[in-house]
């Protein structure tokens, strides 16, 4: 469902630009994409604060927000987590100090004509 892969997108996009416009006022935003193995892979990488080791493995958990109140509702990584397994992927992130890379792993899948 190319909506639901566009709001998963949206999320990490948006994610990025608060926290590196938290930390720095600004930063970059690198978007990367390859396919083989019959999947396709994107990276969604920053350069702000970066998340602590103990809130890695809590992130993607609904209501888990790092934003100030009234910032986030701490849905956006949940959704997009849902949504990734729905369509047989996996979504995970990795940090170590500064910045942050979340990566989508999805199957690579080919259209059927005829039904």
């Amino acid at each position: 469902d190319p909506n639901q892969m566009q709001q998963v997108f949206l999320n990490l996009i948006n994610n990025a630009q608060y926290f590196m416009a938290q930390a720095h006022g600004g930063g970059t935003l690198t978007i990367r994409s390859q396919s083989g193995d019959d999947k396709i892979r994107v990276e969604v990488e920053d350069t702000g604060p970066g998340i602590p080791e103990e809130n890695l493995d809590k992130i993607f958990d609904p209501f888990f927000t790092t934003k100030e109140v009234g910032e986030g509702t701490g849905l956006g990584l949940s959704v997009s987590y849902g949504i990734v397994r729905d369509h047989g992927g996996r979504i995970w992130a990795e940090s170590e100090g500064q910045g942050s890379t979340f990566i989508v792993e999805l199957p690579v899948e080919t259209a059927c004509e005829g039904g």
